[in-house]
């Protein structure tokens, strides 16, 4: 396998670019999938960190979090597409979404804010996103229990086609998952984390719901709602501090929405909405939500810069994979996937196709020529030997020989009425007047007529009387 300090490098059907964006556990590279007949797909591919990928735990949370989510079919949900391991390495194929997240889009909104019906509208998504995930079931159609635990700006993707994306199950909690959290253990981001969460009790859907009303507090009002100077501090601000209603952040914001948010934010999981359809619901009755339309158009305003540098190096990438798979994929590389290996076909196996073609009609040419020479020849000699000479009775001893000795193979010598005439060229015979020369080596044969055995079988000849005559020499 390439290293992965000289990008790109491949592995099995994908190749790997520059990075995306990098996390505590992985980095996320642009990349290329590709398959027969010129098919390519420009995908996400996932790629835990180095001191990662080498233990199990992490390598099995990493696998847990590609079958959990090829079970989430959804347009809010970032469709996982594959997961390649090989030696130390472990990847995590995904769509790829020309967009950005919700914390990049907080940042460069700034305190201007985000316009309520945008932020609104990226948070119905990420709730009807993770409805579909926590409705999520296994392939007997049990229920998995698909709690996400890390719901949070930097897991919300924004395309460039206004369609919020949740992404990002690497923590989430189901059933059938071979790795757990250990009692007292805690996962995912303190700010976000419901109080629940934070005393390590049982999880459910609700606590995403706590989740995605920070989230939506927090768009609104254009700043972080819990903050501490330590993760001890942003916790207790979790669990003790007062919340404001988010309209004391934001005065213009109804208050039909203020009730939604607080409901969602409440600390004892029995007052919050049952489920995140629940809650988006009552979004869209407080509030008119944004179309998908005014939304992109939003995002590639505020994130055009973001947005222009990602196409071009899409593009770059896209220029550039063909003649990278040619020359990078020459090392065979093949990794190891769940089921059957995938069959990839190179430009480089396609002009070895093309060769072997034009090879494979030049020998079926070449035969088809040859066999063509080989009837002529034929039959050729059977009307030159087929011309019986013809017996006179004065004929004497001339006579065997004429008929003994084949004509000399001339232009002119098979009739036209025959058989459709072929050219044979004679070699004369060399003159007296032409020197002799002395050669080394083998010597050549002479092409003509050459003198032919006497047939005594029978010894006479029988002329038209009936009479016999012996042939000289018998």
């Amino acid at each position: 396998m390439a290293s992965p300090t000289s990008l790109p490098w491949v592995i099995g059907r994908y190749q790997l670019f520059g990075e995306i964006a990098s996390g505590g556990m992985a980095t996320v590279h642009y990349g290329r999938m590709t398959g027969p007949a010129g098919f390519a797909r420009t995908v996400a591919i996932k790629r835990l960190h180095p001191q990662f990928a080498k233990a199990p735990e992490f390598v099995a949370m990493f696998i847990d979090e590609a079958r959990l989510a090829a079970r989430i079919l959804h347009p809010n949900v970032v469709s996982t597409l594959d997961i390649v391991t090989r030696d130390d390495e472990t990847l995590l194929v995904m769509d790829y979404v020309q967009g950005v997240t919700l914390a990049h889009l907080l940042r460069e909104a700034g305190t201007t804010r985000l316009p309520p019906a945008i932020a609104v509208a990226i948070v119905l998504g990420a709730l009807d996103g993770l409805h579909a995930a926590h409705e999520a079931r296994t392939e007997g159609g049990a229920p998995l229990g698909v709690v996400h635990r890390d719901v949070s700006p930097q897991n919300i993707i924004v395309g460039a086609d206004g369609v919020a994306r949740v992404a990002d199950f690497g923590i989430a909690k189901a059933a059938g998952r071979l790795q757990t959290t250990h009692d007292g253990q805690v996962k995912g981001k303190t700010a976000y984390m419901a109080p629940e969460q934070i005393r390590g009790r049982d999880v459910d859907r609700r606590t995403d719901v706590y989740a995605a009303a920070v989230v939506l507090w927090e768009a609104l009002a254009g700043r972080r709602l819990f903050t501490g100077d330590s993760p001890a501090a942003v916790m207790n601000a979790v669990l003790e501090k007062p919340v404001p209603t988010v309209s004391e952040a934001r005065r213009e914001l109804p208050a039909e929405l203020d009730a939604v948010v607080s409901k969602g934010l409440c600390r004892d999981p029995g007052g919050r909405f049952a489920t995140a359809r629940e809650m988006a619901v009552a979004l869209e009755t407080a509030i008119r939500p944004a179309s998908t339309r005014d939304v992109g158009d939003w995002v590639a305003t505020a994130a055009s810069g973001v947005l222009d540098t990602r196409a071009r190096r899409v593009a770059d990438m896209e220029a550039s994979g063909d003649r990278s798979m040619v020359a990078v994929g020459a090392a065979g590389d093949v990794p190891v996937t769940h089921g059957e290996p995938e069959q990839s076909t190179t430009t480089a196996s396609l002009v070895s196709d093309a060769v072997d073609r034009h090879r494979g009609r030049g020998r079926l040419a070449l035969a088809g020529g040859l066999a063509l020479v080989a009837v002529v020849g034929v039959a050729a000699a059977f009307l030159v030997l087929g011309r019986r000479p013809q017996v006179a009775g004065n004929a004497g001893a001339a006579a065997p020989t004429a008929a003994s000795a084949p004509a000399p193979l001339e232009s002119s010598a098979v009739a036209p009425t025959a058989a459709p005439a072929v050219s044979v060229t004679t070699v004369p015979a060399p003159s007296a007047s032409t020197p002799s020369i002395q050669k080394t080596g083998p010597r050549t044969p002479v092409v003509g007529p050459r003198p032919q055995p006497l047939n005594c079988n029978p010894p006479y000849v029988i002329d038209a009387k009936g009479s016999r005559h012996w042939k000289n020499g018998c």
